[in-house]
């Protein structure tokens, strides 16, 4: 899975190949949103995503802290600031997207400051089980200086639901993370959405997931409803509860 991970090309080019379809998604009503890139990678990795956003009409955020070396526990503080910031500045609540290593943290930002938070999206994000099941976990462990299990209680919550809506994107064939370490407990607030064939390096870029994002985002606040499939990219989904085996 790992090798096939360079597919994470023809996704972006299929993305660019669709955009007038993934502009018909439903418009978004001006709120704010906060993209964080994934261990390694900078805003450049975020930025087909907030270009995709803004044109639908949200007000997106990048993170501003160059490129993502790690550190759940140290980097805690700059986020609490920024998602203050953002919310100062606009007046509303912010939804928080995050690509792998920065799911977890838009999920540790939804437990810290919930009542700034909208809702959460992550993008193979491995938050939940063997947190350790990844191809990364001795590179974030050396560049971080933070051990994967240093702080239990921080993993065990950022594991656990959340207070705001909250939808996991992953796939089976991730050539980077397990995708069961993505997939979350469902509710009638949180789910599940899986992404047929995608990589992890181009979950940011897949149409599929990028239609999913557009429509989980256009979602009233204070409302949530269980991700439609039937769209145009229905092929491209799991069907709802195909998650367990």
């Amino acid at each position: 899975m790992m090798l096939a991970e360079a597919r994470s090309i023809f996704e972006l080019n299929s993305s660019l190949l669709f955009s007038p379809l993934l502009l018909r998604a439903p418009k978004g009503d001006g709120h704010p949103v906060l993209a964080l890139p994934g261990f390694l990678a900078s805003d450049l990795s975020m930025a087909p995503m907030r270009r995709y956003l803004k044109e639908l009409g949200y007000e997106t955020y990048a993170w501003n802290m160059g490129r993502n070396l790690g550190g759940v526990a140290s980097k805690r503080g700059a986020l609490r600031d920024l998602l203050q910031r953002i919310h100062e500045t606009t007046g509303r609540k912010v939804s928080v997207i995050g690509w792998s290593l920065g799911g977890i943290y838009a999920r540790d930002l939804a437990l810290q400051m919930p009542d700034l938070v909208r809702s959460v999206i992550t993008l193979g994000s491995p938050f939940t089980s063997d947190v350790r099941a990844t191809n990364a976990t001795r590179l974030y462990e050396a560049l971080s200086g933070e051990g994967i299990n240093d702080n239990p209680e921080i993993q065990k919550a950022i594991a656990g639901d959340l207070p705001v809506p909250t939808t996991s994107i992953y796939s089976r064939t991730d050539g980077i993370v397990n995708w069961h370490t993505c997939h979350l407990n469902p509710s009638e607030t949180a789910e599940n959405i899986e992404v047929y064939l995608a990589s992890h390096v181009g979950l940011g870029v897949n149409p599929a997931a990028l239609w999913a994002v557009a429509d989980r985002l256009a979602q009233a606040e204070g409302e949530f409803k269980q991700f439609d499939r039937s769209g145009p990219f229905a092929i491209a989904y799991a069907p709802r509860g195909n998650a367990q085996s």
